[in-house]
């Protein structure tokens, strides 16, 4: 999968990136939940939701550095 990735044109620093958008991305849907609905909680959860995205990216990402640093060893 990493490999198709590669080919894809995606690189390690294009999953940096949207591990960084996420967690920016997980502040600005919990505070515009917060603004509309005053539920604390509902907030807090969208939140979270989207939180978990960017250690998912991070780790791709690092799996994406292995795999151009494996390659360019080639």
């Amino acid at each position: 999968m990493i490999s198709t990735l590669q080919d894809l044109g995606i690189r390690s620093e294009h999953a940096y990136a949207a591990g960084f958008a996420s967690i920016g991305l997980s502040f600005a849907s919990w505070a515009i939940d917060l603004g509309k609905t005053k539920d604390k909680a509902q907030a807090d959860r969208w939140g979270l939701f989207v939180g978990e995205w960017a250690p998912t990216f991070f780790a791709i990402g690092v799996a994406l550095k292995l795999e151009e640093t494996a390659s360019s060893k080639k």
